[in-house]
């Protein structure tokens, strides 16, 4: 049998688990795999940015090697698409297939494929492919004045905010399929708040009404669009913010019931596969009934490895996701931004205080520093 304990996905998720069990997995006569599509870990929260503007020249600050991942060297990256998975379901390992015919063997195997996103936030998996594409958008950015953002979750909000605070004179309008940005997950006042801190700022916000067509059609155009609703709206650069979707297309290969409806990985509160109790998920791909975010993987990861190890050593998984607590941090340019916590009655931090969390917590440096101790840099 396989002494291996593979994971699939070099995200957030992937690396935070991956760190976790590499200095433990040694001792117990077992190694990891870390797979990943890229040969270089992506940090998403500075990837907006990054792709607007040459600012801070983030490129070389975000986009970060493999090299020092392991604690103690328990571990290998292999580079590669998984295009299916084997699994016997009975808890006995498997195999990972890769698009280019490599196999994997596995004794343990974390599903951490993150998501999918659209137009600039599609990162190709070649370094340069990738420096190729964050030129590419800088100049669509820069030469755009008319920016229709469609989408008002979080993506779309934060990326109005990087707009303007490098282009304050260009024209940027938000569409929105509801009545007020964001979802329900998070209240009226909040989301009223996080609107008022945009239309200071002059972006317009158009709401229960849709960008039609797919994000291609509209990523070039000329002139105007037209909405769902009939609007015509002035458009040289149309950008899909709508979140992604789960990156979950090889795991069907498991069979019906490892993903429901909508292709988020079904897992039990040991975040195992049902079917596959060798099969541990985490991040944003699994079906779990709150919004995707890192402090929600920041709990998972302990679940997952403790799980794991409680396997390798012939014991029953105890530990149990019960959900996290609900928390944004949404910034609006470098200077401002919002935060809601959902702890009491639901704090919402806006307004100066607001700005001023966002700004020293998460805008002003993007978490790189957190990002380069989590793939073992200094």
């Amino acid at each position: 049998m396989s002494k291996n304990v593979v994971i699939i996905g070099g995200g957030f998720a992937g690396v935070s688990i991956a760190r976790m069990l590499s200095p433990k997995l040694g001792a117990l006569g077992y190694t990891l795999v870390l797979i990943n599509a890229r040969p270089f870990h992506v940090h998403l929260i500075a990837a907006l940015r990054m792709t607007v503007s040459a600012v801070d020249r983030l490129e070389d600050h975000a986009i970060l090697p493999f090299d020092n991942v392991f604690a103690n060297g328990v571990g290998s990256v292999k580079i590669g698409s998984v295009a299916s998975i084997t699994d016997d379901g009975g808890g006995n390992g498997g195999v990972v297939h890769l698009a280019g015919g490599e196999t994997v063997q596995y004794a343990f195997l974390v599903l951490a494929p993150g998501s999918t996103w659209h137009e600039n936030l599609s990162l190709p998996d070649d370094k340069q492919m990738l420096t190729e594409h964050i030129a590419q958008w800088r100049r669509k950015f820069e030469s755009a004045q008319d920016i229709v953002l469609a989408g008002g979750g979080a993506v779309g909000i934060e990326a109005a905010g990087e707009i303007k605070d490098i282009w304050p004179s260009k024209n940027v309008t938000i569409v929105h399929g509801g009545t007020m940005l964001m979802n329900d997950t998070y209240p009226a006042h909040f989301r009223a708040a996080v609107a008022a801190g945009l239309t200071a700022r002059g972006i317009s916000i158009v709401y229960s009404d849709r960008v039609v067509g797919p994000p291609k059609e509209h990523e070039h155009v000329s002139g105007t669009i037209t909405t769902r609703n009939g609007a015509s709206l002035d458009a040289d650069l149309v950008l899909t913010t709508h979140a992604g979707g789960p990156n979950t297309a090889f795991v069907a290969s498991l069979g019906p019931g490892a993903l429901d409806a909508r292709g988020y990985i079904v897992v039990a509160p040991t975040l195992q596969l049902p079917a596959h109790p060798a099969i541990y998920a985490a991040g944003d791909a699994i079906a779990w009934p709150e919004t995707k975010a890192a402090t929600k993987v920041q709990q998972q990861r302990g679940v997952v490895a403790a799980n794991i190890l409680s396997a390798i050593r012939r014991r029953p998984p105890t530990a149990v996701y019960k959900g996290g607590i609900e928390l944004i941090l949404l910034t609006n340019g470098k200077a401002g931004g919002a935060g809601y916590i959902d702890i009491l009655w639901g704090i919402a931090l806006t307004g100066s205080l607001g700005a001023w969390l966002a700004s020293v917590f998460k805008s002003r440096h993007l978490a790189i520093p957190m990002a380069r101790k989590l793939v073992g840099l200094s």
